[in-house]
């Protein structure tokens, strides 16, 4: 389960250090400082590191991770020179906000070793150099739905238009079960679901970005935003969590595996793990949202998302570079994806793990393809506002007008 607290692992009995910039020399050897988001892999990443330090026992990995507040932390450092030696950004819009402290990673192995599609989520938007990070994994994203649920409502297959949708939610809650859980107390889980109606509103989202960023287009210009993103949030509303704003990842969690809810909202692969140690024997399906009443819209969402970065500033830069061509290209770091993170593979040598998002994900991708990763054509700091803004809007605080000019000035104020 994500971790929504600080989670400090130090990489080899390493007793009393203080983190202060980046890599740096310790009384044993060369220390490096790992600080990353993503805190749900905290215990795989500790596995990688306890047996990097088998590989090479002179190098210490100072690993420390957070989630919600790791934008504003990051900022933090690089404005007092506490620059990590290893750190995370979005790919995408940010890849180019974070460019100055990373090192372009062209010329190494993990570059040749990454699939190329994951590989130019992490290009310059401006340039096209890079990539300038690398995956903690790919990914897929979409509705995760309790199979069980569905047969006893009378579903025989998950809904592929809005409608069909609606007509789901009022069959399982006459079982008196709850249709949704959505995690809508989390600002990233907003992301997660908008990029589905974001990434279909035009053929070329990454203008229609632009176009927001420059004040130039409107929210209610595009039926796919305005009417149908703003319906799917309303009936994840009335079928939801009784505390929508309460409700954040584990409780999403919580309720997904002990089968209080029949759909989850916002999420995607990464949960899998968590719901199967509530409960072992829940038949997980997955699809992509319902975004229209056109069926063909429907569809998930894979690629990398997040990006890995290495300074350019470390004083280290061998032993970074060394640890992380080793991650993509030793045996143990080719199967530590699908063994011990149990991930979708970013390289090209990798094995998909016997879950069922990746494999039904997988399934989805071939028949009909993937949806536009169109959550990475804006900063996680746009991102996090617009999640804010959404709360406002299913808290009753502010009107789905006042909203979507909230969005739009927002738009054009963070990028």
């Amino acid at each position: 389960m994500k971790k929504c607290l600080l989670v400090l692992a130090l990489g080899i009995a390493l007793t009393g250090a203080v983190f202060a910039g980046g890599g740096k020399e310790g009384a044993s050897g060369t220390e490096l400082y790992v600080f990353i988001s993503q805190p749900e892999y905290a215990d795989s990443i500790r596995a990688l590191i306890t047996e990097y330090k088998k590989v090479v026992p002179d190098v210490t990995i100072n690993y420390e991770t957070t989630q919600a507040d790791y934008p504003a932390l990051l900022k933090t450092k690089l404005n007092s020179g506490d620059l990590p030696d290893i750190f995370t950004s979005t790919a995408g819009a940010e890849i180019d906000l974070y460019t100055e402290y990373s090192l372009n990673l062209a010329d190494q192995p993990i570059a040749k070793a990454m699939i190329p599609a994951v590989a130019d989520g992490f290009k310059s938007m401006d340039t096209g150099a890079g990539p300038y990070g690398f995956a903690i994994k790919g990914n897929f994203f979409g509705i995760l739905y309790n199979k069980d649920i569905f047969a006893k409502a009378g579903i025989a297959e998950f809904p592929q238009t809005l409608d069909a949708l609606e007509a789901a939610c009022e069959k399982i809650a006459a079982l008196g079960i709850k249709p949704f859980t959505s995690g809508f107390g989390e600002w990233w889980v907003w992301k997660h679901a908008a990029m589905n109606f974001f990434g279909t509103a035009t053929n070329d989202p990454i203008a229609l970005t632009k176009k927001f960023e420059n004040g130039q287009a409107k929210v209610s210009d595009y039926p796919r935003l305005y009417n149908d993103f703003f319906r799917f949030v309303d009936l994840v509303k009335k079928y939801g969590d009784d505390k929508l704003l309460e409700t954040t990842l584990d409780r999403e969690v919580a309720a997904f595996g002990n089968g209080q809810a029949a759909m989850t909202v916002g999420q995607g692969a990464w949960i899998e793990e968590d719901v199967l140690k509530i409960n072992p024997n829940l038949k997980i399906g997955f699809d992509g949202y319902p975004i229209s009443n056109n069926p063909a819209d429907c569809k998930v969402v894979t690629g990398a998302d997040q990006a890995m970065r290495v300074s350019n500033k470390s004083k280290h830069q061998k032993e970074l570079l060394d640890f992380v061509n080793w991650w993509y290209t030793s045996d143990y770091g080719k199967g530590w994806f699908a063994n011990v993170a149990k991930v979708v593979p970013p390289i090209s040598a990798g094995v998909v793990p016997n879950l069922e998002v990746p494999k039904q994900g997988a399934a989805h991708v071939a028949q009909e393809g993937s949806a536009p990763l169109s959550i990475i054509y804006s900063t996680d700091a746009f991102h996090q506002v617009f999640g804010e803004l959404m709360q406002a809007y299913v808290g009753g605080s502010a009107t789905k007008d006042q909203t979507c000019a909230a969005i739009e000035r927002q738009w054009i104020s963070i990028h």
